[in-house]
């Protein structure tokens, strides 16, 4: 079987992701975390153009959103996905919600990875259930960040 893996991919924009190594290792802590195996996690990041109109062919929906999540995979427990990301949406939220713009990114990489993972955040105790899985995820990408 292939080695887990977490990988990175720009579709419509150019972004430079940075600590690549660390968000990998965090991602995979995750989802470890919570009794699964990785297998394979795709993270695109793309404008919100691209993912609307995945949004709009896979899910009917015509709105804006800033991820949407596919999960791909086979066995249970063990996690293959893609998380598509709309960089344009997470500076946006960023500025909405006074956040730096790499904490947006976090939180929904977090978030994308969380429905992988069986969360989810459709009614009141769900969204609560799942803000406060993001915070566990990012106090954990905190922890394991190296001392400036």
């Amino acid at each position: 079987m292939a080695k887990p893996a977490v990988h990175f991919f720009t579709e419509d924009l150019s972004y430079t992701l940075k600590k690549k190594t660390l968000l990998k290792a965090w991602i995979k802590a995750i989802i470890e975390k919570e009794g699964y195996s990785l297998q394979e996690l795709n993270f695109i990041l793309c404008s919100d153009e691209y993912l609307l109109r995945i949004n709009q062919e896979y899910l009917d929906h015509d709105t804006y959103t800033d991820v949407i999540t596919f999960d791909n995979s086979e066995e249970l427990k063990m996690i293959v996905g893609d998380i598509f990301i709309s960089l344009e949406r997470i500076q946006e939220n960023a500025k909405t919600f006074k956040h730096t713009v790499a904490d947006e990114l976090y939180r929904v990489m977090a978030h994308g990875t969380l429905h992988l993972l069986g969360y989810k955040d459709k009614g009141k105790a769900a969204k609560t259930l799942m803000t406060a899985k993001e915070d566990e995820s990012l106090a954990l990408f905190k922890a394991m960040e190296p001392a400036v």
